[in-house]
């Protein structure tokens, strides 16, 4: 056997259809598109989703949801994590250095996971109740951030029962001279 013997197996390769190259081909003439319409023509087709003009399906659906633009700077700590974080405090600073939490996060919350082994001091970072429970019981303590003032919601001033709302009055027609 040589090199320039080498063939694929026999059926293997199959011919690449020809369109409207003669009768012969059995695709000649309209060249499988049919006769007459939009998509017999050159160039006679509609962008993708298109229904005729009818409503189409990614429109008559309803949308629901979204993503919060905030959630790239949220992040969990786990309860069991905490013991690589150097130093007895921890804060958002602390957490960023031991790689617990993404450098672009501006909040972090702390969620009972794992065990606490040590004592540690939480400042400014909310604790779910379970891993508050559990800080508490190794001995350590928290210290919540300050607490943030509730907006007051607006509401309409009532209005006064005893004044009587102003009557228009009109003023009188002039006549016309006849």
């Amino acid at each position: 056997m040589e090199l320039n013997d080498i063939k694929p197996g026999a059926g293997s390769k199959k011919n690449r259809r020809r369109v409207a190259r003669g009768v012969g081909s059995g695709l000649g003439k309209t060249a499988g598109r049919g006769h007459k319409g939009q998509k017999s023509r050159a160039g006679g087709y509609h962008k993708v989703g298109f229904e005729g003009g009818q409503m189409p399906l990614q429109r008559r659906l309803p949308k629901r949801g979204f993503l919060a633009v905030t959630v790239e700077k949220a992040s969990e700590v786990r309860l069991g994590d905490l013991a690589r974080v150097e130093g007895g405090t921890i804060d958002l600073a602390s957490l960023k250095k031991a790689g617990l939490v993404n450098d672009r996060a501006s909040r972090a919350k702390i969620i009972l996971a794992g065990e606490l082994k040590t004592a540690v001091k939480v400042n400014g970072i909310p604790v779910s109740k379970g891993a508050r429970a559990a800080i508490e019981s190794a001995g350590g303590t928290i210290t919540d951030r300050k607490p943030v003032e509730k907006v007051r919601k607006l509401v309409a001033k009532p209005k006064k029962a005893d004044a009587a709302p102003a009557k228009k009055t009109k003023a009188p027609a002039k006549k016309a001279k006849a």
